[in-house]
């Protein structure tokens, strides 16, 4: 069981998303916040968006400031939102959020988060996707949404936890934690695995 076998290790969440931080004590996993280092989240033009979480979730793990011990485990994550070809991160200002939104509505898009799991000699990486389903969102409710909830940290300009996944979500496939920020149950999995590979080798 993962709970009895992750206790060998001081597990790291290098992420400042209070999303993350909640998900990842609601799997009963205990874990310190230790930010890294801020990273140009560039990746190459041509790369497909199926990849840039994963690319960027590395990069961040790449970027962590210092060596991790022996008993240390590393998390790192980034999350995208692709809707009509388009690659959506975090808008720059209320004026983006709202021409985001406006592009999701009535739309269905794709939510991919990327993990980057890493010990002092071993790491594997992954990306979950979910498919979200927007109805037609009204100008005025994405003026409404933007103004009171300022989803300015939120990779497509939204909080599926938020007044706007209550009201114009129709449909999510897959994880709904992952549209959080987190795909959980694909997470312990993973950890389950990657653990059992490194007492292998």
């Amino acid at each position: 069981m993962l709970l009895s076998q992750i206790n060998d290790y001081k597990v790291i969440l290098a992420s400042g998303s209070p999303r993350r931080k909640e998900l990842l004590k609601g799997m009963g996993i205990n874990y310190f916040v230790e930010l890294g280092q801020e990273v140009d989240e560039t990746y190459p033009p041509d790369l497909p968006p199926a990849k840039i979480p994963e690319f960027l979730a590395k990069l961040k793990s790449q970027a962590f400031p210092r060596n991790l011990s022996d008993n240390e485990l590393l998390l790192t994550a980034d999350t995208i939102v692709a809707c009509k070809g388009q690659v959506l991160g975090k808008p720059v200002d209320a004026g983006d959020a709202a021409r985001m939104l406006q592009t999701l509505s009535g739309n269905r898009h794709e939510v991919l988060t990327g993990i980057c799991m890493r010990t002092s000699h071993h790491e594997k990486c992954f990306t979950a996707c979910s498919a979200v389903t927007f109805r037609h969102l009204s100008p005025a409710e994405i003026s409404y949404y933007v103004d009171t909830y300022k989803p300015f940290d939120k990779a497509g300009s939204y909080g599926v936890q938020e007044w706007i996944g209550y009201i114009g979500i129709e449909h999510i496939e897959g994880s709904y934690f992952n549209v959080m920020g987190l795909p959980t149950q694909r997470l312990y999995v993973e950890l389950s695995e990657f653990l059992e590979e490194i007492i292998k080798i």
